[in-house]
């Protein structure tokens, strides 16, 4: 019981932070950059001299003895899905906080934002396997649901598969939606496929979370590492140049793919740094963002 409680304590805590964050940070940036899809019918009006001809309305014109036209308005409502990387590899990190950590706090910034805007959120946390679908809703109540998953869902597997999140992803929803994809991207699967079908139906943006770590090995002398997806481990001397280089090397070639899978389909990549303020990086995407529609 008390543990409920203070998780409750905690998400309240969480919901207020994240509140404060968007309200001075993200609120007029998310609403421009992030528009309905289509137009809704507003009215039917008297016809004035300005007036587009082609929203002329003939059937009520013939009716009324008067032209008229129909008068749109941009639909507002955005719908967000989050699919946030609960694999065991996001547990990792070497400064403050995990990968895992960062990548709920920024799960939970979006939401917010998007919640703030009065869209509907969802939420699909993801393994090697679906471990959990909140459809897209609306309101405080789903938000704070939302938020508790981020953080403290505890996943049944420890491994990583982008391509069936993605399947699934592409099989449940229907309507077009802004994709969020938080992950560390530490995943052996080619993800090219269902990310084509993705990229196509929705808006995606990806948003890597990179330990400075994991681009460059330190120089400690002799020590062991384990996979956290797999358990397996190996003993290294990181004393070796020629070792701490090739690492350089494989890491670099893992992002430059990334970068280029992403960049081929025209999807958005903002990458969030573990030892770095996300909130600057979110805002500077934002802001380009918003200069390319305009």
């Amino acid at each position: 019981m008390k543990a409920s409680q203070e998780i409750t304590r905690k998400i309240r805590r969480l919901e207020l932070h994240t509140k404060r964050l968007v309200e001075s940070s993200f609120a007029g940036q998310y609403h421009s950059v992030f528009k309905g899809q289509g137009m809704n019918f507003e009215e039917v009006r008297p016809y004035a001299p300005g007036d587009e001809i082609r929203s002329i309305d003939w059937n009520v014109s013939a009716r009324t003895g008067d032209l008229h036209i129909k008068k749109f308005t941009e639909e507002r409502e955005v719908t967000v899905m989050i699919l946030l990387d609960v694999s065991a590899s996001g547990n990792f990190g070497s400064i403050h906080e995990s990968k895992r950590e960062i990548a709920a706090e920024v799960a939970a910034v979006l939401a917010f934002s998007a919640i703030h805007n009065n869209d509907k959120v969802g939420l699909l946390l993801f393994s090697d396997q679906i471990e959990l679908f909140i459809p897209p809703k609306k309101g405080r109540l789903h938000h704070l649901r939302l938020i508790r998953e981020m953080f403290y869902f505890q996943p049944k597997s420890r491994k990583t598969n982008i391509h069936s999140a993605l399947e699934y992803l592409n099989k449940v929803m229907h309507r077009r939606a802004i994709v969020f994809l938080i992950s560390d991207f530490l995943d052996e699967h080619d993800f090219s496929r269902p990310l084509n079908v993705t990229s196509k139906r929705h808006d995606v943006i990806a948003l890597p979370i990179i330990d400075p770590v994991e681009e460059a090995l330190p120089n400690v002398g002799v020590m062991t590492l384990e996979d956290p997806e797999t358990g397996m481990q190996v003993e290294i001397d990181t004393g070796s140049s020629k070792l701490r280089e090739a690492y350089r090397v494989e890491t670099r070639r893992r992002a430059s793919e990334l970068m280029h899978l992403c960049g081929a389909r025209r999807i958005d990549m903002v990458p969030l740094r573990t030892e770095k303020d996300y909130l600057p990086m979110l805002r500077s995407f934002f802001s380009s963002r918003e200069r390319r529609k305009k």
